[in-house]
């Protein structure tokens, strides 16, 4: 039978109640508060052996008791619970030392397990959990159960050099959450380096990783750096790994067991302190099985494997994610946009075959194009009516919203005039009003990518920048 005493803190009497039967039940001693002076009298006093504390509470924060507690008391294992349900949650409790974090509602089951887990540890371990840190970006949005369970793996995570597989199908934000294990972790300071294996040439992918000496191949007059020179001390993140070929694998699965490579044409072993994310949205226990991919190097990197959910199995995360991109549309210079609870509730029944990403594309056309403040459903109902994205064709995508944009503009040139004939003078007429909206959704459509926005319009690149100039239009600088 579990023994051992255990502080309880909540403004929620309720959540008191529930959380002091169960663990009594359990066998534990329980006492309880609503306030944070009471907690720290107590912890003052040398009394409790874990804690279990919410965020918010009427006399004082959490976040700012527990670097306190931790100075007083190391070894006193901390449980936060919180109904902020956010990644910066998640990594505040971990970066301030707290053993887990629990997001409300949470299943009294687990948080037993829990608690006898850090009970059961000894207290040397448990003083080494934690330091503090402030951060106030916020790179991940949803509150989910899904998206709670990907918090708390990726706070465990941050102060680690675990290798980590992330899954998932095209637009679920497997860079994102690899820049969030970068950014928020032990070797921020370090330089975050991605490659994706689909889009370099199967022959020149070993150069890219592990660099050339000068002659190794044709063409190479210099000696060049790889991805792996180029991310040391800091974090390489392999992309679409499921695409690179099996020489480059087998090189790969060398580095990661002896720790060093050569580069290409070169004989001198070297010495790699690096860390690997890899990511694919293919099965690649099903490329093993087809002799395409090697095992040993999928277990290699599988050591801790992340699946993100497509967007469909969490629309409960749509209102605060089309938010979210509405507000970086606008600090990029786009106009502010709201959006009506109809609206929302037929952007959560659409499939999105192309997840986040789809839905991104989706908050930028509708802050460029449509000069209402407060987006309806009708609008929405419009823009889903397109034909759907293929998963990964973004290039298809930007082609599609384009023509679906030129022909609403056209369609609302036409029904201003009587018999749906304008005057003369159609083709000047047509070109001035309509030619900015067409340029605005080419660069929305390409994410202010200009290249790509010239070859959608089919016009010389310099001549997309004047009229950008000409026409004052605000070109969309975010990343990819």
């Amino acid at each position: 039978m579990p023994t051992g005493s255990i502080l309880v803190a909540d403004d929620d009497a309720a959540i008191r109640t529930v959380l002091n039967q169960a663990l009594s039940r359990a066998g534990y001693e329980v006492r309880s508060t609503g306030n944070a002076a009471t907690l720290w009298r107590w912890i003052s006093q040398g009394d409790g052996d874990l804690v279990i504390t919410d965020v918010v509470m009427p006399d004082e924060n959490a976040f700012d008791l527990i670097p306190r507690i931790r100075k007083a008391r190391p070894d006193l294992p901390i449980i936060v619970m919180s109904a902020q349900n956010t990644f910066m949650t998640a990594i505040r409790a971990s970066e301030r030392g707290a053993y887990e974090y629990l997001p409300k509602p949470f299943d009294l089951k687990e948080l037993i397990a829990i608690v006898g887990r850090a009970m059961s540890e000894p207290k040397e371990k448990r003083a080494e959990i934690g330091k503090s840190e402030e951060f106030d970006s916020i790179p991940l949005v949803g509150r989910s159960p899904a998206m709670q369970e990907i918090y708390r793996v990726l706070a465990r995570l941050m102060q680690t050099d675990l290798t980590v597989m992330i899954s998932g199908e095209s637009g679920t934000g497997k860079e994102l959450v690899a820049r969030a294990l970068h950014d928020y972790g032990k070797r921020r300071n370090g330089t975050f380096v991605a490659i994706n294996m689909a889009a370099i040439p199967r022959d020149l992918i070993e150069s890219e990783l592990f660099g050339h000496e000068k002659g190794a191949f044709t063409g190479a007059n210099t000696r060049s750096s790889g991805r792996f020179e180029q991310a040391e001390g800091g974090t390489l993140f392999l992309d679409e790994i499921g695409d690179m070929p099996m020489e480059a694998q087998t090189r790969l699965l060398r580095v990661l067991q002896q720790g060093e490579y050569t580069t290409v044409g070169g004989r001198t072993p070297i010495k790699s302190d690096v860390r690997i994310i890899a990511a694919t949205n293919k099965d690649l226990r099903q490329l093993i099985q087809q002799g395409l991919f090697r095992e040993d190097l999928f277990f290699r990197l599988n050591v801790v494997p992340l699946r993100l959910p497509p967007l469909r199995e969490r629309v409960e995360d749509i209102p605060d994610l089309i938010r979210h991109f509405f507000a970086q549309a606008q600090r990029e210079g786009l106009p502010a946009k709201q959006i009506d609870s109809a609206a929302l509730d037929r952007l959560k029944r659409h499939r999105w075959p192309g997840n986040v990403r789809e839905l991104e594309n989706l908050a930028r056309r509708l802050a460029a194009l449509y000069p209402q403040e407060t987006i309806t459903a009708a609008v929405i109902e419009s823009e889903l009516a397109q034909p759907a994205i293929p998963v990964g064709g973004e290039e298809t995508h930007a082609e599609e919203s384009l023509s679906a944009a030129v022909e609403r503009h056209l369609s609302a040139y036409f029904a201003g005039f009587e018999n749906g004939l304008p005057p003369a003078g159609l083709y000047h007429r047509i070109l001035r009003e309509v030619e900015y909206p067409l340029l605005t959704a080419a660069l929305a459509a390409t994410r202010g990518n200009q290249i790509r926005a010239a070859d959608l319009l089919g016009v010389n690149r310099n001549t997309l920048r004047k009229k950008i100039r000409d026409l004052d239009i605000q070109v969309y600088r975010g990343g990819n």
